[in-house]
């Protein structure tokens, strides 16, 4: 039983290997980029709105407010970046209604890569926002003797993005095949549309957790700035 696309592999020429992870992932990234020039080539700022250009408004405002409320006051500037890790992330999770489907999120990789893009964002959406001396300090605060700890702190919150996102998901598909083997009927549909809400929730909770670390970065505190 494979419980990782990283176990299915198309082609390999020594070190080099183009496993299910890979291709997976260029198909969604493909499709997803596909999908939002169809969605949104008729929208207008002016004129009649149809029901596709109300439904995308809502989806982004709906994750505006979201961002907004953990703290971002300039929501819309962290949006394609907090978004589009949603997206990819619930998307991944909804196509494991398809037969055969292995969701790259479900390989430590894929998880270790977003949580990769996550700990680059923060500093430089900090630097950004409190220049590159303000942003440096928060290391050396409260006191300069804290800078290894904050330094461990970012790459240890870093490795608990990637190991929670990836166990969760390699455990719902993993429980989702143990079943389908002991009883191939009903309780696999019920797990599989279970795995779907857990799969979800690890989007948001992925994507919360981001707005919360880019939030942290891009705030000064009293507490925190040098007197």
């Amino acid at each position: 039983m494979k419980i990782s696309p990283d176990q299915t592999i198309f082609w390999s020429n020594g070190y080099i290997k183009i496993n299910a992870t890979l291709v997976v992932t260029w198909l969604m990234m493909a499709a997803l980029t596909g999908g939002s020039i169809l969605a949104t080539r008729k929208i207008r700022k002016n004129g009649p709105r149809t029901r596709m250009q109300n439904f995308l408004e809502m989806i982004v405002l709906l994750i505006v407010r979201q961002i907004e409320s953990i703290g971002l006051v300039k929501a819309r500037r962290y949006l394609p970046f907090i978004g589009s890790l949603f997206l990819f992330i619930a998307s991944s999770a909804l196509l494991t209604i398809v037969p055969g489907y292995q969701p790259p999120t479900g390989s430590l990789s894929t998880t270790v890569a977003l949580a990769l893009c996550v700990l680059f964002a923060v500093p430089v959406f900090g630097i950004w926002e409190q220049g590159f001396s303000g942003y440096l300090k928060t290391y050396l605060q409260p006191t300069p003797l804290m800078l290894p700890f904050n330094l461990i702190g970012e790459l240890s919150r870093t490795l608990a993005l990637a190991v929670r996102l990836f166990g969760n998901m390699m455990s719902g598909v993993m429980i989702v095949a143990v079943l389908l083997t002991l009883a191939p009927l009903f309780i696999p549909v019920l797990m599989t549309a279970l795995g779907l809400v857990t799969g979800m929730v690890q989007a948001y909770i992925f994507a919360v957790l981001t707005a919360v670390y880019i939030s942290s970065a891009t705030q000064s505190h009293p507490e925190r700035r040098s007197p």
